[in-house]
């Protein structure tokens, strides 16, 4: 009898031990899961706007943004020129790293001086149907985030000011505006090497003004990566280090770059997508901003409407992005060279 109650006790302790173990390992899981869901919750979400395929910055910049755990895409427009064929380089670039489920919106089409100069890469992308139009997708996802959304645009502002036009109530429920674009100090080719030259009429905003000044009076908070802070050059020696990085990415890079046709790419556009992973990359300073109708973002005095980026440290800059570059997970089978 004693050794009968013995061995009922030890199958007792043992069933309690084994409830106590799944009772703390079930709120483990439930721990992490509540840990994995706030950190979701607290990834800043983001619309990019971009005139990617002329400039081989736009890549970089997408790039940039495709691979941050700190960034939600919740979609991209396309700007300016051939808006239809920069959607088809866009999803091409999300299909071959696995994220074709992210939105693609159409923007508005218009003339453009400046040659596409990664068409051939971008046909062989996937026509995107059906057809989503930029500027209503950017308002919908405004009102279904208000106050949470942060655009990011780094091409000619055709699809922001046509949005302003459209619905200007919620365009001013976006969180921020982070722009490429401007010349507040320094110019073209002002590197600090030579005497600065002065401001310039920035390409993003001379090429469509008007839009431009609508932005600058919206009342949105706009932090501005001018030319003042965003002349980066992507030299031999990273370009070395990043394309022989055997990545799908790091491959798209590469092939993108050899397509656009020169030497040493300047990375404008990535600023501003660094900027809203971590805006320690490039501290602002209040201005205020008056956008002329040559397209110059001139200082004045008054109350300041934009926060701008007028100095930013390259190595900084380049040691934060080329690790971003290069962490895809390593290709384990040749890349398709169609998508179709």
């Amino acid at each position: 009898m004693k050794r009968t109650r013995l061995v009922k006790q030890m199958i007792r302790d043992l069933l309690l031990a084994i409830g106590l173990f799944l009772v703390a390992a079930l709120a483990v899981v439930a721990q992490s899961s509540r840990i994995a869901s706030s950190a979701a919750s607290q990834k800043t979400k983001i619309i990019l706007d971009t005139d990617i395929g002329d400039d081989v910055d736009d890549a970089f910049a997408l790039g940039l943004a495709l691979h941050s755990q700190e960034l939600e895409i919740v979609g991209v427009t396309t700007a300016w020129g051939d808006t239809a064929l920069r959607v088809r380089m866009v999803r091409r670039m999300f299909l071959e790293n696995g994220r074709a489920g992210i939105p693609v919106a159409e923007g508005i089409v218009t003339k453009s001086a400046t040659a596409f100069s990664q068409a051939r890469w971008a046909e062989r992308g996937p026509d995107a149907q059906p057809r989503v139009d930029a500027v209503e997708f950017l308002l919908n996802a405004i009102r279904n985030n208000p106050g949470e959304l942060t655009l990011v645009a780094i091409g000619p502002l055709t699809n922001v000011g046509a949005a302003m036009e459209r619905d200007a109530a919620t365009f001013r429920k976006l969180k921020r505006v982070v722009l490429m674009g401007g010349s507040v100090k320094k110019g073209y080719g002002d590197l600090g090497y030579e005497p600065d030259r002065g401001p310039m009429a920035e390409y993003n905003i001379k090429c469509d003004v008007a839009a431009a000044q609508r932005l600058f009076t919206s009342g949105v908070p706009i932090f501005m990566m001018p030319l003042d802070s965003t002349q980066l050059k992507l030299d031999e020696v990273k370009r070395d280090v990043l394309f022989h990085k055997n990545t799908v990415l790091t491959g798209e890079l590469a092939e993108l770059t050899k397509e656009w046709g020169q030497t040493t790419p300047t990375l404008f556009d990535a600023m501003a997508v660094a900027y809203v992973i971590d805006d320690r990359l490039c501290p602002v300073t209040r201005l205020r901003i008056e956008v002329d109708k040559e397209g110059f973002t001139r200082e004045v005095k008054g109350e300041p409407n934009v926060s701008a980026c007028l100095e930013s440290d390259a190595e900084k800059f380049f040691r934060f992005a080329m690790p971003g570059w290069m962490k895809a997970a390593e290709k384990t089978e040749p890349r398709a060279t169609s998508v179709k």
